[in-house]
């Protein structure tokens, strides 16, 4: 579908007005969405981007808006009424049968990285819209209203889940996306309104709650051979730059113990983050994943180099207190290699726990369907993690083989993402019935 066809439609979206549900709902125990019917969905979802080295449906892209389009026709399937906040994300309203009510909101994202996977996001925005499928088949009508979301851009920094809930800067819409588009330009390429964006946020009271399905991206469920992984919360990220200054001379003509290494410092460093998040407990990642040296010759030592830090935890006071810890290591190690060490702070993500009465409702969603559970922690970033900052949030995940994510050999078992919608189904109608 071409571009402008695409905004055409979207712009030109109404809901279906045919479905026209019983005043009261039917006794839900027994409800099973179709599972067949999701994972044909997620198969038919990756034909768009597909290509032979992965899944490419970045944000902003052709095979962007192919997807988006594919899964606007899903919710109208659905018997959802289908719009385009100014936002770009896209969402599937059934109005609830008590007026009034604040919003069962759930959903995902089906953007990808570069040379992604199919399963990724894509299995909790299909796993929704099923769900409202399923109610829709079954003619059961929620107190509140509910809304499937597909929320743009996750990949490219929780874009449209931000937008929803606290907004961004001017400067973070100049910031480019991997698709070489601004996210300015891009919110105009998927039908959204700039000039409109004040509009797409909520506000607290707005939603009951929020409910996100997930493949875990990582190993643990796969591993245990557990069915469901209730999410304990999503763990706050802080990225740091770290400068290094030496001092750039010959390789050859410089005596080692007249030298001020600055790549010297920087291994020295990396050694010490990996030391520092290994020996205190606890579930907390720390990883050192860019590196470049000045001038970058065989033959000189280097006198600048900087690196990246990447550091995850549950706990606020822990981020703090390791970054405080990798501070003390780095004023040692610039003190005994004559260098300096500078940290510059890139990004904060805050933790975003889930809901305890949400974490419980999913681990008796599960009981109630005979499937194993454990609570484990997110170590991705999701978009639950911004519509935390209004509403109670509550995350399911199912095993990813291998703990692969993020890549062409990322896999979910169909009876693995039919066990998640299920769970899903169990937690919205709970949600609606008595939170």
């Amino acid at each position: 579908m071409f571009r402008r066809d695409f905004v055409a439609r979207v712009l030109g979206a109404t809901m279906v007005p045919s479905f026209s549900p019983p005043s009261s709902t039917r006794q839900a125990g027994s409800v099973r969405v179709d599972g067949a019917r999701l994972n044909r969905h997620l198969a038919e979802l990756a034909t768009f981007g597909r290509s032979a080295t992965g899944t490419n449906r970045v944000a902003y892209t052709e095979a962007d808006l192919a997807g988006r389009s594919y899964v606007m026709d899903l919710m109208r399937s659905a018997r959802l009424e289908v719009r385009v906040d100014p936002a770009g994300n896209i969402f599937g309203r059934r109005d609830g049968r008590e007026a009034g009510r604040p919003v069962i909101l759930f959903g995902s994202h089906i953007d990808s990285v570069p040379d992604g996977g199919n399963y990724d996001g894509d299995v909790g925005a299909l796993g929704a819209i099923e769900v409202a499928h399923t109610l829709a088949d079954r003619r059961i009508v929620t107190r509140h209203p509910i809304e499937v979301v597909v929320f743009q851009n996750e990949e490219g920094g929780t874009v449209g889940s931000k937008l929803m809930a606290t907004g961004v800067t001017e400067a973070e819409l100049e910031r480019v996306a991997r698709s070489g588009k601004t996210i300015r330009e891009g919110i105009g390429i998927i039908g959204g309104d700039l000039n409109r964006l004040a509009e797409a946020r909520r506000k607290p009271g707005d939603l009951l709650c929020y409910f996100e399905l997930h493949i875990e991206q990582g190993g643990t469920l796969d591993e245990a051979g557990i069915q469901i992984g209730v999410v304990e919360g999503i763990v706050g990220i802080r990225w740091f730059e770290v400068t290094i200054e030496g001092f750039a001379n010959h390789a050859g003509t410089t005596p080692m113990d007249r030298r001020r290494d600055a790549m010297l410092a920087a291994a020295r460093l990396t050694v010490a983050v990996n030391q520092v998040v290994r020996t205190n407990p606890g579930r907390q990642v720390g990883t050192v994943g860019r590196i470049s040296a000045v001038p970058g010759t065989v033959n000189v030592i280097p006198g600048r180099v900087i690196l990246t830090i990447d550091l995850r935890d549950l706990s606020t006071e822990k981020l703090t207190m390791l970054t405080s810890r990798f501070q003390e290591e780095a004023g040692k190690i610039a003190a005994e290699t004559g260098t300096t060490i500078k940290f510059r702070e890139m990004s904060t993500n805050d933790p975003a726990p889930a809901d305890p009465r949400l974490r419980g409702i999913v681990a008796r969603s599960a009981d109630a369907l005979g499937l194993t559970h454990r609570d484990l922690p997110s170590a991705a970033g999701h978009d639950a993690q911004e519509v935390a900052r209004i509403a109670p949030v509550g995350m399911i995940f199912v095993p990813s083989v291998r703990g692969i994510s993020h890549s062409p050999e990322e896999l979910s078992r169909p009876e693995d993402i039919t066990n998640g919608a299920n769970v899903l189904l169990g937690a919205v109608l709970a949600a609606d019935r008595g939170l």
